[in-house]
């Protein structure tokens, strides 16, 4: 049986598993003249990484701490670092994997959520792709997230000026030269590719980017194993036995699971499917205290491996 949590991360990453069943406990911790001498530290820990980067300099501090300071730092906006509390995202990329000299491809990555802590993080010594959805004139929508996704970059080019633009489109393009990354990531976006039909391609496009040993990362909202998967994943659930089978048949090897990003108060069950919860609230103020204490999704963290022959 594949082990379940985080093996082989520090202790920060596996005590994250018992933390994302009581969301409200690191805010709670530390006075506020000790939060505030932390995140100063965190900050001079963020240029001293960067500086050391440009320099060249081998002796830099571990992923662990280098994301630590990236996360505290002031280009992420107070929304974005609200829903660390959900999305775990040190315990997730250690997780995956991550180091500072890692070549990522993130899929889909607009508005950029993950985007303002991989592309600092591999500025100096890898690569960050962004493979971006299609230009879609008739969608409002997606021309709107392209747009403010572009200009993010464009606002701090201290940050961003390396990203490599690419695009995942149907039927499944090259995300980034082929047999080149190490990792790929991606951030409950399998709902969208299996609603348009294409979710199979879109796992062969990140299988062929990847070096023979490489990791996929995916992170999906987590339908009801109880009920049958609807291939359209119309609720924006998926099942994570589906996943992993989809995944798997693309030639991946599943090599962990994690329950870093659970949430067990997840019914699965709302009228407007998983976008009934925040940060969506497409119910508008119906029923949004309930909603506001379930949390967001329920999700599960999947680490494939491309084989290495």
């Amino acid at each position: 049986m594949l082990p379940i949590t985080g093996k082989g991360l520090p202790a920060g990453a596996r005590q994250s598993l018992s933390r994302a069943s009581h969301p409200g406990s690191a805010a709670r911790r530390g006075s506020a003249p000790h939060r505030w001498a932390r995140a100063a530290v965190l900050r001079l820990s963020l240029a001293l990484f960067f500086a050391a980067g440009i320099a060249g300099t081998a002796a830099l501090p571990d992923t662990a701490a280098q994301l630590d300071a990236i996360l505290a730092a002031d280009h992420r906006s107070p929304a974005n670092r609200a829903r660390d509390v959900y999305r775990h995202p040190k315990e997730t990329l250690l997780f995956f994997g991550i180091s500072a000299d890692s070549r990522v491809a993130e899929l889909w990555p607009e508005p950029g959520w993950y985007t303002e802590i991989i592309a600092p993080l591999v500025r100096a010594r890898g690569k960050y792709y962004a493979a971006l959805q299609p230009p879609d004139p008739g969608s409002r929508h997606i021309s709107a997230a392209r747009q403010a996704f572009l200009e993010k970059l464009a606002g701090r080019p201290d940050l961003y000026d390396r990203v490599g633009l690419t695009t995942l489109a149907p039927p499944g393009t090259d995300i980034a030269p082929a047999g080149s990354l190490d990792l790929v990531v991606s951030f409950r976006n399998l709902h969208d590719w299996m609603a348009e039909g294409w979710a199979a391609q879109a796992i062969a496009a990140a299988y062929r980017a990847l070096k023979p040993g490489g990791v996929l990362g995916i992170v999906e909202h987590r339908g009801n194993a109880a009920q049958v998967q609807d291939p359209q994943a119309r609720s924006g659930y998926v099942n994570q036995d589906y996943a992993e089978r989809l995944i798997e048949a693309a030639g991946f090897e599943l090599l962990e699971r994690s329950e870093i990003n659970a949430n067990p108060r997840d019914r699965k069950d709302y009228p407007q499917g998983v976008w009934t919860l925040p940060p969506s609230y497409r119910l508008g103020a119906t029923d949004r205290d309930d909603y506001a204490a379930i949390g967001e999704s329920d999700r599960f963290t999947l680490k494939f491996r491309k084989p290495s022959r």
